[in-house]
């Protein structure tokens, strides 16, 4: 007769903690299936009720902080421009990071310059072995502009 393993089912508060944790890694999805999990497993778990509650309030600028840390986190082998606008800077970061990353991170740019304030910069860097967040943030401190990173877009202004 063979033996029978029983596994047990994760407790509230551990399927909790990994929520917590999950929404830190700025991911909702995941964060959504392990409050779920947690209120099967105790339905009267405040603080999975709450938190799930929270996440269909606050699941996008959950999941662009998790875009944002992915981001970041790309090393760049080296970056050189010469004389180049923002807009030829961004599209050649963006090739560079979904490169490096393997296709696991394609940021999205988006320049909202109305007055074509950041048109008209140029922009020589040349940078070797830092993360794209450096990279990103030597470009923006050159043409003056400032980023929020949405859902979907990272978005470039002037400052």
């Amino acid at each position: 007769m063979a033996a029978s393993v029983s596994l047990a089912a994760p407790s509230a508060n551990e399927s909790y903690q990994k929520g917590l944790a999950a929404e830190k890694a700025g991911d909702p999805v995941a964060a959504k299936a392990a409050y779920t999990e947690a209120l099967k497993a105790n339905p009267r778990h405040a603080n999975a009720r709450y938190r799930l509650g929270q996440l269909k309030i606050s699941s996008g600028k959950i999941a662009a902080r998790g875009r944002e840390a992915k981001f970041g986190a790309v090393v760049i082998p080296e970056f050189r421009m010469d004389g180049v606008s923002l807009a030829e800077s961004v599209e050649a970061l963006r090739v560079m990071v979904e490169k490096e990353s393997k296709g696991e991170v394609a940021p999205n740019f988006i320049i909202q310059d109305p007055q074509d304030q950041l048109g008209s910069a140029r922009i020589t860097l040349s940078l070797k072995a830092v993360p794209s967040k450096v990279v990103f943030k030597y470009l923006l401190d050159a043409v003056n502009a400032k980023a929020r990173f949405d859902e979907h877009a990272i978005v470039i202004t002037p400052r």
